[in-house]
């Protein structure tokens, strides 16, 4: 089921040449239900297939470049440059913080907390 899988996969990133995607309709396999809209791929989709392989590898490595040079055959320099390369092509999000006061409000909304716990956190 992999090999198929990593076979579509790797047809569909052929035909696409790395452009932008937008998928319109989803559907849950075992349920039939399906969804129509305007989705859009994660990053990682957007790699080429042996960038996709690449980086699974790296993840199954913990991290370990020394791992992939014998996995892969290269050498540390090569690990790295291509590891730079593909970050390169993806785009980060930038993670901010919430402040206390913005974590407090959240834990309020999911109902977390009680009103009166709140307004004694916020009014330290």
């Amino acid at each position: 089921m992999v090999v198929k899988m990593t076979q579509e996969w790797h047809e569909l990133t052929k035909m696409t040449r790395g452009k932008p995607v937008n998928i319109e309709r989803v559907r849950l396999v075992d349920s039939g239900i399906a969804i129509e809209g305007s989705f859009t791929l994660p990053p990682l989709a957007g790699l080429s297939a042996e960038d996709q392989v690449f980086i699974m590898a790296f993840v199954r490595c913990h991290g370990s470049i020394k791992e992939m040079e014998e996995m892969f055959g290269i050498s540390y320099p090569t690990v790295k440059s291509r590891i730079s390369r593909i970050a390169r092509q993806l785009e980060f999000v930038e993670i901010v913080k919430p402040s206390p006061e913005e974590e407090v409000i959240g834990e309020l909304e999911r109902g977390d907390i009680s009103a009166e716990e709140a307004i004694r956190r916020l009014s330290k």
